[in-house]
């Protein structure tokens, strides 16, 4: 089957689902497929963005992997058309006319024998083959994909030291309830087809790293012996399958290693060794990515950008007011960009407070002064998750800014005299990883919902 016969087929395919013939992009996206170029050269050749792309090409994968009734990737692709066209016309319909794939039908009654292939093009089409790579999803532990609002340019920066710069270690960081997980999600579906491994991890139950190991050694061993079932080859040692393979691996609530009431990123008790695999996974050669998510990030993750490629931080802020006006108009609330700015374009705090003045009536918000700031039950108890964190350093240092209306440098916190020097720097430094103040030079200040829930306290 030559290229124009594939994307012929593919055609058929998602006609029969859809209705419409592939139009140009998708086509292109097949077409980039089948001459091995990767969605950032597809992107170049189409003139227009690689998240686009990646989005149009999800949808593709997902009509064809319907249709067929298996797993289709822009990976497996061209191996899957191939198998299919010698399934129809070799084996399931040696007598028949035609044969019929889901809603789909080929007529088989124009078939010649095929053509003895000279050794230049059997060559080829062996070595095509051995290119060909299977890829291996483990995504039960993903959340399902919400509404995605507004963050291009980070799924963009994720997607560029992935891909890209190949960064083997990367910290996805936020207060709560920004929407670290859902920008993961999204970038997992973009580019879970560039791997031939990818699983999701909830750190919910706070494995140990043995048991971590464990659960990854047996997804990469299964997996591979179901791609070779006639071997019997033993399990590896999980850092031989990162550097067999192309894997991407992402844990979830990554702060669930580390102990309460301690200055950020310190591991719990009996999870220490997470520190040296995770140095493990940056320093050694491999080709494989780790993607951590969680309120902190361990402690030997720099704070500001090196020249280490290997290892990156993207702390995620508020949506911008075009995207917070998506969220509260659900909830019948136009004219909100004092809103947004006051909850400071928090995903989260916009639902809880947008459903809050819902239920209430929307007149609730024109009998209080417009500073108002709102606290739902609900959002108290999110806020109540990461105080129960802090140490008590730290609980002073929060205190201390929560009586500040505006911004405090760091000589006036130095003043106060009520904090040995050395503790209230690290206290300031361990907020700041937590994202549960601001720094901007030597200033410091608390964000509003903060302040207004530190002083209920």
């Amino acid at each position: 089957m030559n290229l124009k016969e594939m994307l012929k087929f593919a055609d058929d395919i998602v006609f029969a689902k859809t209705g419409q013939h592939l139009d140009d992009l998708q086509e292109a996206i097949l077409r980039g497929t089948l001459q091995r170029e990767t969605y950032k050269e597809i992107a170049n050749d189409f003139d227009c963005s690689e998240s686009r792309v990646r989005e149009v090409g999800a949808e593709l994968w997902r009509i064809l992997s319907e249709q067929l009734g298996e797993d289709v990737s822009k990976s497996n692709f061209r191996s899957t058309m191939e198998r299919l066209q010698v399934s129809i016309f070799s084996y399931f319909a040696p007598q028949q006319d035609c044969v019929q794939i889901s809603c789909v039908n080929y007529c088989t009654e124009a078939r010649h024998p095929p053509d003895i292939p000279n050794s230049h093009a059997h060559n080829e089409k062996t070595a095509n083959t051995k290119q060909t790579k299977i890829s291996h999803h483990d995504l039960s532990e993903m959340p399902d994909l919400g509404a995605f609002y507004h963050r291009t340019s980070e799924l963009d920066t994720l997607t560029t030291w992935i891909l890209q710069q190949r960064c083997r270690l990367i910290a996805l960081t936020g207060i709560c309830g920004i929407g670290k997980t859902a920008l993961a999600v999204q970038l997992v579906e973009q580019i879970k087809d560039e791997f031939e491994y990818v699983i999701w991890c909830s750190l919910d139950v706070s494995p140990t790293l043995a048991e971590f190991h464990d659960k990854l050694i047996q997804f990469f061993s299964q997996s591979e012996k179901l791609d070779s079932p006639a071997s019997n080859q033993k399990s590896l040692p999980l850092i031989k399958y990162l550097q067999k393979y192309r894997c991407l691996v992402v844990l979830d609530d990554i702060h669930n290693l580390f102990s309460r009431v301690e200055l950020a990123g310190k591991y719990k008790p009996g999870y220490e060794e997470y520190r040296s695999f995770f140095k493990q996974i940056e320093t050694l050669s491999h080709q494989s990515c780790f993607l951590l998510i969680g309120w902190e990030q361990p402690r030997e993750f720099p704070q500001v950008k090196s020249q280490n490629n290997s290892i990156r931080i993207l702390q995620l802020k508020g949506l911008d007011i075009v995207a917070g006006r998506e969220i509260l108009r659900e909830y019948g609330l136009e004219e909100s960009e004092a809103l947004i700015l006051r909850y400071q374009g928090n995903p989260l705090w916009l639902k809880s407070v947008g459903n809050f003045i819902q239920e209430l009536g929307e007149c609730v918000t024109e009998l209080l002064p417009n500073d108002t700031i709102l606290l739902p039950e609900d959002l108290k108890d999110v806020l109540q998750q990461q105080f129960n964190r802090l140490s008590e350093i730290e609980k002073q240092v929060i205190y201390l800014l929560a009586k500040e209306s505006e911004a405090v440098n760091l000589a006036k916190l130095l003043e106060n005299g009520s904090i040995p020097p050395s503790d209230l720097l690290n206290s300031l430094q361990s907020l700041s990883r937590r994202c549960l103040i601001e720094q901007q030079g030597s200033f410091y200040t608390l964000p509003p919902v903060l302040r207004q829930y530190i002083k209920g306290l």
